[in-house]
């Protein structure tokens, strides 16, 4: 079988460094770049199985925009967001642009290490899982193994995350699920975890196939209980 393939985006060399020579103990095939400009040019002739990227880059101060390119070069491929940036709503700001996790520095090569073999398990266990082909959603046909969302005059692709979520929605469809068991099944957190990730990515798909989402009707919040899907 061959490595898995990562491409880590990272600008200060010590720390960079270290990644790779965890990375590579741990039989990954680890292609570095320090700019915004390198990285997309890889991505666009290579085939990468996972991101690692900085956010704060050298022709890019602010790396959400690199992450929203990665994103629209390929709609699937798991992006891990580096960065000093610790507040809350960095946090948001990065998922909301496309990452699937995010990890704030300093942090644990432990850490790092465990939420990357987890992310490329995870992300080859949902694209080889047989699924239905296609999958109705209001005005929406999603295409659960693709990811590939259209109606009659639109088209888009989820994200890896985003359609794992939609997955498990649908396969537990009208059962309440907790807040616990999403984080478990869909990142692989601590049942205990104290995170606004769920809620942010609960309000992308409002986003995407609710009629109003200010009044769900598809993804709704059972108080105190956590969330219920009907299609």
């Amino acid at each position: 079988m061959l490595p898995k393939r990562i491409l880590l985006v990272e600008d200060e060399q010590h720390i960079a460094k270290g990644i790779i020579f965890n990375l590579e103990h741990e039989s990954y095939h680890v292609v570095h770049e320090e700019t915004a400009r390198a990285a997309l040019a890889q991505l666009r002739q290579n085939h990468f199985d996972l991101v690692i990227l900085d956010r704060m880059l050298p022709d890019s101060p602010d790396g959400l925009e690199v992450c929203a390119q990665i994103r629209a070069l390929d709609a699937q491929i798991p992006i891990l967001m580096l960065t000093a940036m610790g507040r809350e709503q960095d946090k948001i700001d990065g998922l909301q642009y496309g990452a699937d996790d995010y990890l704030t520095k300093p942090f644990n090569l432990s850490e790092l290490l465990l939420r990357v073999s987890g992310m490329l398990r995870r992300a080859q266990w949902y694209r080889t899982r047989p699924t239905g082909e296609s999958f109705p959603l209001g005005e929406w046909q999603i295409n659960l193994s693709t990811g590939e969302t259209s109606n009659n005059s639109a088209m888009f692709i989820l994200t890896e995350l985003e359609l794992r979520m939609l997955r498990l929605f649908i396969e537990h469809q009208g059962e309440i699920l907790s807040r616990s068991f999403l984080l478990k099944a869909a990142w692989g957190l601590a049942p205990d975890t104290e995170t606004r990730t769920l809620d942010n990515f609960i309000v992308r798909l409002r986003k995407y196939f609710e009629p109003d989402p200010t009044r769900p009707i598809h993804f709704v919040t059972m108080r105190g209980k956590g969330y219920v899907f009907r299609g």
